[in-house]
């Protein structure tokens, strides 16, 4: 079965390291931080000028100044800081940022990155994704394998305008994971009974298969 949107998340939260400092991308990516693991410690970065982000907050301890770059209300920890949007920008550009989890429309075979706008769709601007992809140390893009219509979403080469170009370090998607070494996509693990053959038949990109592949049965 492909996993859902929380597994995907989950999985996500595997690539956290501790000590690592970590920035949340909109959409399924601000998930992860609801299953950070016990026994690791991160603190999480808004682009919007907050660092030491808690989880997504009970109804009854929503404070509406307390926002994440999505707009959603977070909770703060009692580490937590605030500072000026470009104060946090120079966190982002200054290589200080360990880890990026963005979500994607699209992702090209040698790790090229589309997130930012869809051409004719109103936006409400480009927000910090084309910084972070620059300035951090490691990305990992999340998003579902297919479109509403099943087509393909990891292409040969992307259609829409790119975020950043051989950006992708880690693709997890619904149906498995793919490592990019030297912009190379390496499946190295299935979702639990997503078969190869599916996987193949979903992706246009062309990528080649572990020896040791791996089927993450459960999450956490």
């Amino acid at each position: 079965m492909p996993w859902s949107r929380e597994e995907i998340a989950q999985r996500a939260a595997q690539e956290l390291e501790d000590g690592f400092y970590v920035n949340l991308g909109i959409g399924i990516p601000t998930l992860v931080a609801n299953y950070i693991p016990e026994d690791v410690h991160v603190t999480l970065e808004s682009e919007n000028g907050m660092l030491g982000m808690g989880p997504f907050p009970y109804p009854d301890e929503v404070d509406s100044d307390l926002i994440n770059a999505g707009k959603q209300t977070i909770s703060e920890l009692p580490q937590s800081s605030y500072f000026s949007s470009a104060d946090s920008f120079a966190m982002i550009r200054g290589g200080h940022i360990d880890l990026a989890i963005l979500g994607a429309m699209q992702v090209s075979q040698n790790g090229d990155l589309a997130n930012w706008m869809i051409p004719g769709k109103m936006i409400k601007g480009m927000g910090g994704a084309m910084d972070l992809v620059a300035g951090v140390n490691k990305v990992v893009v999340i998003m579902d394998h297919t479109a509403k219509d099943d087509s393909p979403k990891f292409l040969n080469a992307c259609n829409l305008p790119l975020t950043g170009s051989g950006v992708a370090d880690l693709l997890i998607t619904n149906l498995g994971v793919f490592d990019f070494q030297d912009q190379r996509p390496i499946l190295i693990e299935l979702a639990p009974e997503v078969s190869l053959e599916e996987i193949t038949e979903k992706t246009q990109a062309e990528f080649t298969v572990c020896p040791k592949l791996g089927r993450h049965l459960h999450t956490q």
